[in-house]
């Protein structure tokens, strides 16, 4: 049994993989096969440097040429998930990945993920599922039990796919981690797979990122390396000419492949929080959808298919002055519920959420923001943050209790005649409190697999519901809601517009690139 104190558990008490979880693995891996899966590694000079978009553009690209292409990330740390069609949690970024390959996420795709949840402590999850609340301190003594659990999936991989695209973190040469590191040129080197370096030339030094990280790189594995992509270029190619000369002159060893042009369209979703605040950042032009920015915010790319639409804009508000214009607001996930809704109320947004609902503004909770629409919390052991029982907004009669059982799954939802595959990823269970009981006026919000979800009321709803806005329908009738004038939903659904993007981003890397060095090592 493990041991453990306030959701930590404790060193002795380690268990990564269930016994059926580890029998599966080890089945898989003992299966003799003469198929031999090459493996390329996408390292980065930097963190944001662009090996999350490299990655997904690389595995489109590889899936339009007939490879059975999947990507892969030994550890990620993002309160972004994705839910797999088994009820497993895996990092977006790898998500949108599988995706690009034609595939559907799997969580051997990202078998370690790491989600922070304040105080350097984060939620450990392996092969999909949540073990325990773990101290940085104590994850790091037990990294080569982690490494184990990596090994065995890559192992798994060797028999399912022709080329496993796997991602770094960060870089793969800070000297201070690279003992322990388990996510750069560790998986690569179990694979004796070859390795591509992304430099971000927009923050500037491209050529000292380049050759400084080479030059760090062992020198076992740098004959490894397949090329170097400069990333993220602003403006006149051709004023950047003269950088095959400069990087063949300091990097003779390492191809110098091109450079790829700053795509601000051509985003799919990512994991990193550095990569979190640009997705945050306004954008459209209309009226204004204000989503609140928590501290421990999660699963922000819930709003990205209203800045498909005409007429809205998106804008993430950390003080009550901002909410002064919005016509809807959203309170999205969270990874940390009543520090959350303790902060709402140290700002002020608190009762100016309430003023703004007063004013006819349609206020919309989605998982964490939906526990805080209610009435009470209650988390006895301190869960969802810090211990007890804590007074909600007070917009919808609910009650939600915190327990251990985490709820993680997909679900087929339905607005109207819409129907659509969503997910759900959260802790607590939420029911009515007594005022709402024989109260006809609330009802709920949408079905999921066919069960009543959610509850709706007075220009106020909640749901546990991710992808809610993914409907069109959905976007549509909040602003009717809303009374917005002017809005116009996009053409395409917001799955067709994921589609197009990664066969752009496929075609883009084509244009770009010299890929003469991929095509022999995978012998294309």
């Amino acid at each position: 049994m493990q041991k453990s104190v306030g959701g930590i558990i404790h060193p002795d008490a380690m268990n990564f993989t269930s016994n059926s979880e580890t029998s599966k693995l080890n089945s898989k891996t003992t299966e003799i096969t003469k198929h031999f899966m090459r493996a390329i590694s996408i390292l980065g000079t930097s963190s944001n440097a662009g090996k999350s978009w490299l990655t997904t553009a690389l595995g489109a690209w590889l899936y339009r040429q007939g490879v059975r292409v999947a990507p892969f990330k030994a550890q990620n740390m993002s309160n972004n998930s994705y839910v797999t069609l088994d009820g497993g949690e895996i990092g977006r970024a790898q998500a949108a990945q599988a995706l690009a390959c034609g595939l559907q996420p799997q969580v051997e795709m990202n078998p370690i993920l790491l989600k922070p949840s304040g105080n350097s402590t984060s939620q450990l999850v392996v092969l999909g599922q949540a073990k325990e609340h773990i101290p940085a301190k104590l994850y790091y003594r037990h990294i080569e039990s982690l490494w184990q659990v990596v090994v065995e999936t890559l192992e798994d991989w060797k028999s399912r796919c022709d080329v496993l695209l796997i991602e770094g973190a960060g870089s793969p040469v800070e000297l201070n981690l690279m003992h322990r590191d388990i996510v750069n040129l560790r998986p690569v080197s179990h694979l004796q797979g070859r390795w591509l370096l992304v430099g971000d030339i927009e923050r500037g030094g491209i050529f000292a990122q380049a050759v400084g990280t080479y030059q760090l790189i062992p020198e076992a594995l740098k004959k490894a390396g397949l090329g170097l992509v400069v990333n993220k270029f602003r403006g006149d190619l051709s004023l950047f000419a003269e950088a095959a000369t400069h990087f063949q002159q300091h990097l003779p060893h390492l191809p110098y492949l091109g450079t790829l042009p700053y795509q601000d369209a051509l985003q799919p979703e990512s994991e990193d929080s550095l990569c979190q605040e640009a997705e945050e950042s306004n954008s459209g032009q209309g009226e204004i959808i204000a989503w609140i920015r928590f501290p421990y915010l999660s699963n922000s790319q819930d709003c990205q298919p209203w800045r498909l639409d005409d007429g809205v804009q998106v804008k993430w508000v950390r003080s009550p002055q901002q909410l002064q214009a919005a016509r809807l607001i959203v309170l999205p996930g969270s990874k940390n519920t009543l520090r959350d809704l303790a902060w709402l109320r140290e700002t002020g947004l608190a009762a100016a959420i309430s003023q703004a609902k007063s004013r006819g503004v349609p206020i919309i909770g989605i998982c964490g923001g939906y526990q805080m629409l209610g009435d009470w919390l209650i988390d006895a052991t301190g869960l969802a943050g810090d211990a007890g029982r804590v007074p909600g907004l007070g917009l919808l009669p609910l009650v939600t209790e915190f327990a251990p059982s985490k709820s993680v799954r997909q679900v087929t939802a339905q607005w109207e005649d819409e129907i659509w595959q969503a997910y759900e990823i959260h802790m607590g269970q939420t029911s009515l409190s007594p005022r709402g009981v024989n109260d006809s006026t609330y009802g709920p919000v949408l079905l999921a697999d066919g069960v009543s979800e959610g509850l709706r009321g007075d220009r106020t709803l909640g749901t546990y519901i991710h992808g809610l806005f993914e409907s069109s329908a959905v976007r549509q009738s909040l602003m009717h809601l809303a009374r917005v004038e002017g809005y116009q939903p996009a053409a395409e659904s917001w799955q067709a517009v994921q589609r197009r993007l990664y066969d752009d981003m496929a075609q883009l890397i084509e244009d770009y690139l010299d890929l003469t060095p991929i095509r022999r090592y995978l012998e294309l």
